[in-house]
């Protein structure tokens, strides 16, 4: 009896406590996240869905031990993305349209069952142009793009906070392959299409599958937190192209995304074919290139030295192979052929895992 009043006194002590740091905790003052609208050139304030929620996660210690405890968990958005699969869910797809002002003529479907098939729409076969040209990469999604020339040698988001390469890929020897390459982060906000396509055409080698935690991939998050996109869970698709080599197409889930759907089947891709979709919740694509392989537009440099995201879409141009890439790619993929009885010693020790492409992330078969 006295243990018991002891712990009861201890959690009445402890839920004071914490309310404590809610009352008096003064949030700090908090910049807009903004980006660029790349055809106007307009410096746009983003309407971000549960932004005072996330203030309080990221900048709240109740809100950060409630994060760490509980938000995070894959099970967390399991749940919540079921609840999106109910039929009920449905009466939450025209506000949510309203409010975030999207144009629904661009898409195919015009009645949904739940707020997750309106989630997972799919657009119209004209609503969006494929650079055609074989030398140009393309935006895998539509969302709000960072470029980096070199993502080993410049700073990532925050200054003094470097990208961990080799934690992200969770392999040290691929890792060195991109050391000094390019990067593309395409960060996908809850209101934006969330299907992601193949940005070149080319041959899959290879997939791989980390499993991680569910953070939010927004700025008011990564803010604080740089190193979320090598914690969450993700996976990973490794592509051979003519054009540009090697090149690493990642898709990263965070807090409230049900899952990650892979629908491409086979080894060869089409610039602009479907590679998969999210469930609900925001979520991220990065695009990896070994060095010297792009030119990549000058304005989305600049809006990233800037500190600011660009604006693109599914299809658009982000930039142009590199004369010299053609060639080396073709010299590449010989050399590939014969490293691989090499790679195969080299996995014995843990620096290669060679996966093969029926072996990868896990595929779930999509939804009529």
């Amino acid at each position: 009896m006295i243990k018991e009043g002891v712990n009861k006194r201890l959690m009445f002590y402890l839920a004071g406590v914490l309310l404590l740091l809610v009352v008096v905790h003064v949030p700090r003052d908090e910049a807009p996240v903004q980006y660029v609208d790349r055809h106007s050139g307009q410096l746009v304030t983003e309407k971000i869905p549960g932004e005072r929620w996330l203030l309080w996660l990221y900048d709240n210690p109740a809100g950060e031990l409630t994060l760490n405890a509980l938000v995070k968990r894959k099970f967390v958005s399991e749940i919540y993305g079921r609840m999106m699969d109910r039929p009920s869910s449905v009466k939450k797809i025209a506000p949510f349209v309203r409010e975030y002002d999207i144009d629904m003529s661009q898409f195919r479907d015009t009645v949904y069952g739940s707020f997750n098939d309106f989630f997972m729409r799919r657009l119209r076969a004209d609503a969006r142009r494929i650079d055609p040209d074989p030398a140009v990469l393309v935006s895998p999604a539509d969302g709000k793009v960072l470029a980096y020339r070199d993502v080993t040698g410049e700073d990532f988001l925050i200054k003094g906070n470097r990208f961990d390469l080799p934690a992200f890929l969770g392999d040290t020897a691929l890792a060195r392959m991109f050391a000094h390459g390019s990067m593309f982060i395409i960060r996908l906000a809850p209101v934006d299409y969330h299907r992601f396509h193949y940005p070149v055409d080319g041959k899959v080698l290879y997939e791989k599958r980390i499993d991680g935690s569910y953070y939010s991939v927004n700025p008011l998050a990564l803010r604080r937190r740089v190193r979320l996109l090598c914690e969450n869970e993700r996976g990973y698709t490794v592509i051979e192209s003519d054009r540009f080599g090697r090149m690493v197409m990642a898709e990263v889930g965070a807090t409230m995304v049900g899952s990650i759907v892979q629908t491409h089947r086979g080894p060869r891709v089409v610039k602009g074919e479907e590679k998969g979709f999210f469930r609900f919740g925001g979520s991220t694509v990065v695009l990896l290139l070994q060095p010297g392989r792009i030119l990549i537009d000058e304005d989305l440099l600049v809006n990233t030295a800037n500190g600011l995201e660009t604006a693109v879409r599914m299809g658009e141009r982000l930039g142009r192979a590199l004369p010299a890439a053609a060639g080396a790619a073709a010299a590449e993929t010989a050399a590939a052929e014969a490293a691989k009885t090499a790679a195969k010693g080299a996995a014995a020790t843990g620096e290669i895992i060679e996966v093969p492409a029926t072996a990868g992330t896990a595929k779930e078969k999509e939804r009529p």
